[in-house]
């Protein structure tokens, strides 16, 4: 399994909308989970980040049902990993380890150039490598994100 850590991002929405137009451009499945309220604003984000083109997605609150209709949806914004139609790829925009993550294929970790984000995110890169069996690789995406 990998994990991935995408560091030094300026703005973590706008940088997460990229990823995931990517992500998309690659046909992948995702799942994005976090803070409620970031998701709901990437939800609004992903209607708005660019005007040209559409990113399907869909936004399952916590023990909320996925609707058949929407199952093939790729991108899944999820308050609770368990809860996501697939294990493809994770995105993880919280603070904390993603429940299950280690049920996905690969993992992706999204870290703010501030302090606390960066804390944070050293925190759970210290988990992932004492979980062991875990490819860690790190992007330094810089300022320009």
């Amino acid at each position: 399994m990998t994990v991935e850590f995408h560091s030094g991002v300026a703005d973590k929405l706008a940088y997460s909308c990229r990823l995931l137009r990517k992500a998309q451009a690659i046909q992948s499945r995702v799942a994005v989970c976090g803070p409620g309220e970031l998701l709901d604003r990437l939800d609004a984000a992903l209607w708005t980040f660019d005007a040209l083109s559409f990113l399907p997605h869909a936004r399952l609150r916590q023990g909320a049902t996925v609707p058949p209709a929407l199952a093939r949806t790729p991108v899944w914004l999820v308050d609770d990993a368990r809860e996501a139609p697939h294990r493809e790829v994770l995105v993880n925009l919280g603070a904390e380890l993603a429940p299950q993550w280690h049920t996905y294929a690969r993992v992706v970790e999204v870290v703010q150039a501030d302090d606390a984000d960066r804390r944070s995110g050293r925190e759970r890169w210290r988990q992932y490598s004492q979980a062991g069996a875990v490819d860690l690789k790190h992007h330094v995406v810089g300022a320009e994100a």
